[in-house]
């Protein structure tokens, strides 16, 4: 039976995600068009050096991770940063929190949506962009509306095709690292020659951490999960320390294989870098391969999303910081409510998008960016909460190096999107952000009381 909007305890999410669910769409959310097209631009702004500055990022977005996994072990509930910002900061905290997240997902879905047309016009011409982009959302709002078990499992296999092509793609490359190539400008020299390993010097490596950054977006979907983990005090430590090194293996790894192979002034003047080794290798598929990889990229990465926003505006319902009707479950303990508005409001964007001139695709990602910072950064303010009302002793998955490491990751942001001034693609994203928390600011002074206080809220945690 459903729940009523007007429940004071509303019915709790399925408990049903396994370990490798949860891992699995971590992955899925952070490895998309990132590392299949958006490496290259990347790399033209640091060379050689895009190594350290995966490595740098991986740091940062790992540190932060761990402040949200010790929250999220000790309070499993869905929704996480927002409940956390919800119950420690106050309601204004947890209503930015959850929406901006929401929002984030949105761009990021419709991003991902608008492209879909795009891979499947590679094999039908003449199938329409917009009717290959409503079969996807049609397809996998339904998909998630079934239940939480069948959407891990999707997303298990999805996630689990990407990172297949990226493992196939590092030993391919390795296979002609050590086995010779035709290419006479291939070999390890690639690394300090055509300007050196820093190319555009320090201020490349910086500029460079914007497009790194947005790479890493998706991380932070294993708090969402803690509240249809079956075993979160063991799955969410273990999804956390992980991910991350998997993440930094297959981007590391796939780009210290590219920039050893080829020249890395010539990367982005070929296409795709997915293209080149294959190319290089004489297989005649490669463009079928690589076409289907990026559309599974996408198709992943929305799965991703739509669980994700579905769970986020579940969480806000619960605070009262959106309408009740979102906290309705579906007899298998699905809150439709939330996934339905989404997937409309998605599929909305995804029609305005459509009509805009080419080039509103970057500007819509760097807002999606500057979204994911102001997420990163609530999850970090929020812990420095968090743990002053906790016993360091009593937290069964401690973050280290606290507080310092908060106030390091803090800056590290607030850089970042300082940063971010600097790239003609980025900068308006910035003018935005502040526009954008006004907006929230006004939202959440004419929402409705909430249904209940941080206190009340929280002894639904467990």
């Amino acid at each position: 039976m459903s729940a009523s909007p007007t429940d004071a305890s509303p019915a709790t999410l399925s408990r049903s995600l396994k370990n490798r669910h949860i891992q699995m769409i971590a992955l899925g959310g952070a490895i998309g068009t990132g590392l299949f097209y958006g490496s290259a631009a990347s790399i033209q702004l640091v060379g050689p050096g895009i190594i350290l500055s995966y490595l740098i990022g991986g740091l940062a977005i790992y540190l932060i991770m761990r402040m949200q996994g010790e929250m999220s072990t000790q309070e499993p509930v869905s929704g996480a940063f927002s409940h956390f910002a919800y119950r420690y900061w106050g309601g204004f905290a947890g209503f930015l929190a959850g929406w901006n997240y929401w929002l984030l997902y949105v761009l990021v879905s419709m991003a991902e949506l608008s492209v879909v047309g795009i891979y499947v016009n590679y094999w039908l011409p003449d199938f329409p962009a917009w009717a290959s982009a409503l079969v996807v959302l049609v397809s996998i709002t339904g998909l998630n509306l079934l239940n939480v078990r069948l959407y891990g499992e999707s997303e298990f296999w999805l996630a689990f095709i990407k990172i297949a092509a990226i493992v196939g793609m590092i030993v391919l490359g390795l296979l002609l690292i050590f086995l010779g190539s035709d290419q006479k400008a291939s070999g390890l020299s690639n690394l300090w020659a055509h300007g050196g390993f820093l190319p555009n010097g320090i201020h490349g490596l910086l500029l460079s951490l914007v497009v790194v950054m947005f790479s890493f977006g998706g991380t932070e979907l294993i708090g969402i999960t803690a509240g249809e983990a079956d075993d979160p005090r063991r799955s969410i430590p273990k999804a956390i320390n992980q991910v991350l090194w998997r993440i930094l293996l297959f981007y590391v790894g796939a780009l210290a294989v590219l920039v050893i192979l080829y020249p890395w002034n010539q990367i982005g003047s070929q296409g795709s870098p997915f293209v080149l080794i294959f190319s290089n290798l004489g297989i005649p598929a490669a463009p079928d391969i690589l076409n289907l990889v990026v559309l599974t990229a996408a198709i992943s990465v929305y799965n991703s999303g739509m669980y994700s926003n579905g769970r986020m505006l579940y969480s806000l319902a619960q605070q009262g910081n959106a309408p009740r009707i979102f906290l309705r479950l579906s007899p298998r303990q699905v809150p439709w409510a939330g996934i339905l508005f989404s997937s409309a409001c998605t599929l909305v964007i995804v029609v305005i998008n459509f009509l805009v001139p080419e080039g509103a695709f970057m500007r819509i990602m760097a807002v999606a960016t500057a979204a994911a910072a102001t997420t990163w950064m609530m999850i970090i303010l929020v812990h420095l909460r968090f743990r002053r009302a906790h016993d360091a002793s009593t937290l069964h998955f401690l973050s280290p190096g606290f507080p310092w490491v908060n106030y390091l990751c803090a800056a590290f942001l607030v850089g970042l999107v300082g940063l971010m001034t600097q790239l003609d693609d980025t900068r308006p994203a910035v003018y935005v952000l502040p526009v954008w928390l006004l907006a929230l600011y006004v939202g959440y002074r004419l929402r409705r009381q909430p249904l209940s206080s941080p206190g009340e809220c929280s002894s639904q945690s467990v």
